[in-house]
């Protein structure tokens, strides 16, 4: 409700040209219809649900970050070849944005998901903790856990998983693998040998540390984001999706209307920006919503995120 209440305003009263990054899969499902049926470009919006690459039916909406259902696929191509007896366990959060995750890894398993996926748990936001949710899944015998969850659920279950002396092949969702917010408050020794996926680079990551891309945005946080924490790949993601944006904006010249700049939002072709991962670039067109299609694998050591593997499409 509060979303809307604010949303209208901005619309109505402020007169904005368009929203931008707005955050969470639900907030944004809340005002979709409002701001398509205005004509109001919701843009590069921070939620990789599937259902905002739908330019038939929500030509306003727009995310920038890979889907989560692609992401999952991405998970499942790895367990099919790497890991072909897995029993695998799958931890979500009882929305849209969970519930992506479960189908997309069930689509790429194909006629093998029945038999791999052997336990599924859900959480709720307002849940305490998942603790009952991981003694579940230990107990179903799986030997991979797949976790889709919000950083603060994340972090719940990376250190009620070690606790319990559970070691699953774990993979974790892309939203979720901040060092800073979620890897050290969970314990970093407790998330070794995690693997995700990537399309930024990670600041905690020392082969980035002597590059001028990171030098540079280094130089944008200490300018202007003082109190921001360099170890927080959100602060990442917040720079890059803002050079997106720039990036329509300069497109789109002095026709500063909501048509144009939605035209020029869906004309973007092999964009590359200098916090991308080398190989991943920003391309989309007219029945094209879903900017960023490609990731990498990562494995947390410790300290930081190390890549492995080809970046992968998720097509």
């Amino acid at each position: 409700p509060k979303t809307v209440e604010v949303t209208r305003h901005l619309v109505e009263e402020e007169k904005v040209l368009l929203m931008f990054s707005s955050l969470g899969t639900a907030t944004n499902t809340a005002v979709q219809d409002y701001l398509n049926d205005n004509k109001v470009p919701q843009l590069f919006i921070a939620t990789g649900a599937a259902k905002w690459d739908d330019p038939k039916h929500h030509p306003w909406t727009m995310a920038w970050s890979p889907n989560y259902p692609l992401e999952a696929r991405i998970y499942g191509r790895y367990i099919l070849k790497s890991l072909p007896d897995a029993k695998i366990a799958v931890l979500y959060q009882n929305d849209d944005f969970g519930k992506d995750y479960l189908n997309g890894l069930r689509a790429e398993l194909g006629d093998k998901a029945g038999k791999m996926i052997v336990a599924t748990q859900s959480y709720e936001t307002t849940d305490p903790t998942v603790d009952s949710q991981v003694v579940a899944l230990q107990a179903s015998g799986a030997n991979v856990l797949l976790t889709a969850a919000i950083p603060k659920f994340t972090t719940l279950a990376i250190r009620k998983v070690y606790d319990i002396g559970w070691r699953p092949t774990n993979f974790l969702n892309s939203v979720s693998t901040s060092v800073a917010s979620v890897m050290k408050p969970a314990g970093t020794e407790k998330g070794v040998g995690i693997i995700s996926a990537a399309y930024n680079k990670d600041p905690t990551d020392p082969q980035w540390h002597d590059t001028p891309e990171y030098k540079e945005w280094l130089a944008w946080m200490k300018k202007y984001n003082p109190s921001g924490n360099v170890a927080d790949a959100f602060n990442v993601y917040g720079y890059v999706t803002a050079q997106t944006m720039i990036a329509v904006l300069k497109a789109s010249g002095d026709n500063l209307t909501r048509e144009n700049v939605m035209k020029q939002a869906t004309g973007l072709h092999d964009l590359k920006l200098p916090m991308l991962l080398p190989g991943i670039a920003i391309s989309t067109s007219a029945d094209d919503y879903a900017p960023i299609k490609q990731m990498q694998l990562q494995k947390f050591d410790g300290n930081t995120w190390k890549l492995f593997g080809e970046v992968i499409s998720g097509n």
